[in-house]
């Protein structure tokens, strides 16, 4: 697949990065589309967060009629588990996992390193931020699905990661019983996980934004 790069936002007050967030987007949309989400998300005291916003490939896509577009995986059918082009998805999580370490090489503490991703990125955030070599800060899934759960090797490295899975419960496009149980099979797994669910449809909402400002606050503070 190519690499079409990324969205970087640095720190607004000029000060060097000390903490990174990472946002991987949906399916058709590209890393721009988490941009208006940066100040709401920036107000964390003592931490000057640089935000990454990779850009997914252009594929074709299957449900889609095969048409090309931005995507992180093809989509084999919407069927209840969503079956997926699995290595293209894992090929997506190998590359998020390279500019992870590029954080780490550049002085970024890895705990201070977020993984968060919506819908089909969501999906290539679990498999990214559970596999990552290096201990990770936290894992935001939204309004997604844990595509790779029957095939993940986890890193020890993340055993511990702190997960929190948010869903709307009107998503017509990722029904809220697939994100359920992404979080239900991570808790099964082990990891400390906290599920959160928003009268919504496949989207953010204010209430949201200002609960993942918290949630960074506490991983980054």
């Amino acid at each position: 697949m190519n690499n079409p790069g990324e969205l970087i936002i640095e720190p607004k007050n000029g000060e060097p990065a000390n903490a990174c967030v990472f946002i991987l987007h949906g399916l058709g949309a590209d890393g721009h589309d988490f941009e208006p989400l940066v100040p709401a998300l920036s107000a964390v005291e003592g931490a000057n967060i640089r935000f990454i916003m990779p850009h997914a490939p252009r594929l074709p896509v299957t449900i889609n009629g095969g048409m090309v577009m931005p995507a992180w995986y093809d989509i084999l059918a919407m069927d209840l588990g969503r079956r997926v082009d699995e290595p293209q998805l894992k090929t997506s999580a190998e590359r998020i996992k390279g500019l992870v370490e590029e954080q780490i090489d550049q002085g970024i503490d890895s705990r201070r390193i977020i993984m968060a991703g919506f819908s089909q990125g969501g999906a290539v955030a679990y498999q990214a931020a559970l596999t990552c070599p290096a201990p990770l800060g936290g894992l935001l899934a939204m309004s997604t699905y844990f595509a790779t759960a029957d095939s993940i090797r986890p890193s020890e490295a993340n055993r511990a990661l702190p997960i929190e899975v948010h869903h709307g419960s009107f998503d017509p496009i990722v029904p809220e019983n697939l994100g359920k149980a992404g979080y239900e099979r991570v808790k099964a797994m082990g990891y400390p996980a906290r599920y959160r669910s928003y009268s919504m449809a496949h989207a953010l909402c204010p209430q949201q934004v200002g609960d993942i400002g918290t949630w960074l606050s506490e991983r980054l503070t």
